[in-house]
């Protein structure tokens, strides 16, 4: 069955030997950005078992490190450790001689780093809008960019974009980091039919809230959704996430709740979400700047 559904997976895909013997590498990779805390952390550990060699990739060592640890210590393939802030135009770069260090090629890529911004666009910092913007949208889109070249000659790979319930909403008191993440589903979705039956999986998760110090850090910790109860725990997350993967979904839904509100966010019209949005949103007293998952 699975070959079956690996072979439709390429249908279209047309090898190309000579190419494909040019291609560096000889063990597939699977890299995780934003892996060194929160959301990206648990992905890592629910990735863990997939027969890659897991790579970690975040600005800070530290955090990254223990992580490997931990993996590690559960009897997984110690996992290479990446520290890199992927804002930066070269990040990629740097990720390529990692693994070419070791022998790996970019065979699976979960971006998952990301910072959000709470409050009211108005009263924004310029300048953490141009670092959501940076991060959020920018970086996405070129370690995309430069990693599905090669997973098309090979027929094989695939991109995981971490996106949000909130990318099909308008998102009053959180206007920027609502619009990056619906650019992330608006360009995932186009990314796989482009991709369609050339053995690349391409897929975007669209989570509700996560139980972890994101909304905190980004100033929305007095907002009324955090005590509504939809928060999920992000281990969880992490394992409705993967299990959407390796089905094969374009858009991949963690939990019942995002799965039921799903018609909702799409088909209600925004002159009544926006609103409601904005009850949901807004930090009572508490403007905040953002930081990274």
């Amino acid at each position: 069955m699975t070959s079956l559904f690996q072979r439709w997976r390429r249908r279209h895909w047309q090898p190309d030997p000579e190419t494909l013997a040019r291609l560096g590498g000889s063990a597939p990779a699977t890299v995780i950005t934003g892996a060194s805390k929160g959301l990206g952390r648990a992905l890592a550990d629910a990735f863990a078992g997939d027969g890659n060699r897991l790579v970690l990739v975040a600005r800070n060592v530290g955090p990254l490190e223990q992580a490997a640890l931990e993996i590690a210590a559960r009897g997984a393939a110690a996992p290479l450790v990446v520290a890199v802030d992927v804002a930066d135009p070269d990040a990629m770069a740097h990720i390529r001689s990692a693994l070419d260090a070791q022998g790996l090629y970019l065979d699976v890529l979960v971006n998952c780093a990301g910072i959000g911004q709470a409050g009211l666009l108005a009263e924004a910092d310029p300048t953490r809008i141009e670092a959501l913007l940076a991060l959020n949208v920018a970086a996405l889109t070129r370690l995309t960019r430069a990693a599905l070249p090669d997973m098309l000659l090979r027929g094989r790979g695939g991109v995981l974009n971490i996106a949000s319930l909130g990318g099909l909403l308008p998102g009053p008191g959180q206007a920027t980091y609502y619009a990056s993440k619906a650019y992330v589903v608006s360009l995932t979705e186009a990314i796989a039919e482009e991709c369609r039956g050339q053995g690349v999986r391409i897929a975007v998760a669209a989570p509700g809230p996560i139980d972890t110090r994101f909304h905190d850090r980004m100033g929305a910790g007095g907002a009324f959704y955090r005590y509504g109860g939809l928060c999920m725990r992000p281990e969880r997350v992490a394992w409705w996430i993967r299990l959407g993967y390796r089905l094969g979904a374009t858009v991949i839904l963690p939990g019942v709740g995002p799965f039921l509100l799903w018609p909702f966010a799409r088909f209600v019209p925004h002159a009544i979400t926006a609103p409601l949005m904005k009850i949901l949103l807004l930090p009572r007293g508490n403007k905040g700047a953002g930081d990274a998952k």
